[in-house]
């Protein structure tokens, strides 16, 4: 290698561990934007406490609890919800929209996808699912087919509010949900039967 080469690469080398070592990269990697449950491990077999009831499903039908850290700056208002991409529908299924949550909500209690949605905070409203109606629905793919994936995503928003109502249709949710994300954290759970 060349003095000049050498001199370059060592300069390339002294700056590239400068950035990796400064408080900035350490603090940019801790304050990810993350989702957990204690109930839906992630890649791990969603329980029956959470699995649909009805369609030829046996489940309990109670959502999991969700909770979210390290909310983005500028975050206006937070959305979640739950897809199952692997319904065989050619477009899905979405199983859980919850949208208009205030920008400091940090999770979601167990059971808070009743369809009454008492277990929501002022101002949160859930949108009607790919069931037909607003609130949680479980996993429920079809018997014999292999696992599907359940996708709980948060939203992290630039706007106080989706200009939608409970029978907007997941369509309209998802365009607005593309539109105005700032960052979003998922987790993914497992079912078959």
């Amino acid at each position: 290698m060349t003095g000049k080469r050498l001199i370059a690469y060592s300069a390339f080398a002294a700056g590239l561990m400068f950035l990796l070592n400064t408080p900035q990269s350490a603090a940019a990697a801790a304050a990810a934007f993350t989702v957990s449950s204690p109930q839906i491990q992630e890649s791990g077999f969603i329980a029956n406490e959470q699995v649909f009831a009805g369609f030829g499903c046996r489940g309990k039908n109670i959502s999991p609890e969700l909770m979210w850290r390290n909310i983005p700056a500028g975050t206006k208002s937070i959305s979640v919800t739950a897809y199952d991409p692997d319904a065989p529908t050619g477009s899905g299924w979405w199983h859980w929209l919850v949208v208009n949550l205030p920008a400091n909500t940090e999770g979601l209690g167990k059971g808070a996808g009743a369809a009454d949605s008492m277990g929501l905070p002022k101002g949160a409203i859930q949108v009607r699912t790919d069931f037909g109606a607003p609130g949680y629905g479980g996993p429920c793919p079809p018997k014999g087919d292999h696992a599907h994936r359940y996708m709980f995503t948060v939203y992290a928003l630039d706007v106080d509010k989706l200009d939608v109502n409970a029978d907007a249709s997941p369509a309209l949710v998802g365009f607005y949900l593309n539109r105005h994300t700032i960052a979003k954290a998922s987790l993914m759970g497992l079912y078959r039967r």
